[in-house]
């Protein structure tokens, strides 16, 4: 999911070929085996300001492919909209990963041969095979940009940073606490639980049965009543926290870094029970008219000086890890301070976001889906 709109492994290079079997019920097309002439256009479904002049027309200039970008505003709508038109009207998505699963077992996005994506082997490892764009060895998307979901606290409340996310469950802060407006936010509240009441058996936020989910909504539905207001712009939470109505709240790096630098007494932790995260996948269309093009522009995209152009201006973390450089030459300091030379360490008190199933992914298959989730939400929220 994001920044200014809405917005995380193996070391295996797969070169695909027409024998290369896939996932049972995922997507069937064969990747490309090599590029070739570019198609002279590319049709993208993207996040707001995922497609910035400053990096499309030097694209179009050097392949000739006229970038067109379709912008939505949330992971349903990019679903919908890679499925309209037989899933032909778009070459590319810049998906989330509460959508990837969906797009892959929809069969609207089609394995990529990373043999074709030279800056995938500069990827942190983390993101050169993750579960919500690879299944079963087989690579449907390039990890593109990330960030952590972390939690957001005014520092003359909290002179000491928060330990826990027990305090955005806390009566003590009622009317002050602001979190995304998001199905996905139920993995925030699975992630504490797994660790508050580990007699749930929680192993992976994403992945929850009958029985944990209603521990979950149970919590929700208690914080629902000391919630100041969901946020699905991030300018909505940036203005909770500098008028004051929000003193604590879920955040993304992004609010972090533009309240401070406007003075507003915030910082930003991990708490002790890890974090949830989201990261994008550029994934291509199952039917898509211009591969070729659409090749081209992950290759750009993925290319160490536009990674750094794009989380500078996004406000989210490079999966190159040779954007880091970059990233301080264009601006100082960015590099620390969106995380893209983390140890090992940061990176492991993070679950990425993936659409959740029924199959749990461990033999059992009484998980719950998303669909049962964006219900619960509603029914969360009131």
């Amino acid at each position: 999911m994001r920044g200014r709109i809405r917005r995380r492994m193996a070391k295996l290079v797969l070169c695909l070929s027409a024998s290369l079997p896939v996932a049972q019920g995922a997507a069937a097309a064969q990747p490309l085996s090599a590029i070739g002439k570019g198609e002279g256009v590319l049709n993208l479904v993207a996040w707001e300001g995922y497609a910035q002049d400053d990096w499309v027309k030097p694209f179009e200039a050097a392949t000739g492919c006229q970038v067109h970008a379709k912008y939505a505003g949330s992971s349903d709508e990019m679903v919908a909209l890679m499925r309209s038109g037989g899933g032909s009207q778009y070459d590319a998505v810049s998906a989330s990963g509460d959508a990837t699963l969906r797009l892959i077992y929809g069969r609207d996005v089609q394995p990529i041969n990373m043999a074709l994506i030279p800056q995938w082997k500069n990827f942190i490892p983390q993101l050169q095979a993750p579960e919500f764009n690879t299944v079963k060895g087989v690579h449907y998307g390039v990890s593109y940009e990330w960030g952590p979901n972390t939690l957001l606290y005014n520092t003359k409340t909290f002179p000491t940073a928060p330990t826990s996310w027990s305090v955005i469950y806390d009566a003590k802060y009622q009317g002050k606490i602001t979190v995304p407006d998001n199905p996905i936010q139920i993995a925030d509240a699975a992630l504490y639980l797994s660790k508050a009441q580990p007699s749930l058996g929680i192993t992976d936020p994403y992945e929850l049965n009958q029985a944990q989910m209603d521990a979950v909504v149970v919590l929700l539905k208690k914080q629902a009543k000391l919630i100041k207001k969901y946020w699905a712009l991030a300018s909505d939470e940036i203005q909770l926290f500098t008028s004051g109505d929000a003193v604590v709240g879920a955040a993304w790096p992004y609010q972090t870094n533009t309240l401070q630098a406007a003075k507003v007494p915030v910082a930003d932790t991990i708490p002790a029970e890890g974090a949830t995260g989201w990261a994008d996948t550029w994934m291509i269309s199952s039917k898509a008219p211009h591969p070729n093009c659409a090749y081209m522009w992950i290759n750009w995209v993925t290319t160490p000086k536009v990674q750094a152009e794009q989380a500078i201006y996004f406000g989210e973390t490079p999966a190159n890890s040779l954007a880091c450089k970059e990233m301080d030459e264009e601006q100082a300091g960015t590099c620390a301070k969106y995380h893209a030379n983390a140890p090992s360490s940061y990176f492991d008190q993070i679950k990425f976001w993936k659409t959740p199933r029924s199959d749990c992914g461990n033999g059992k298959t009484d998980c719950l889906d998303y669909t049962i989730w964006q219900r619960e939400w509603q029914a969360i929220k009131g």
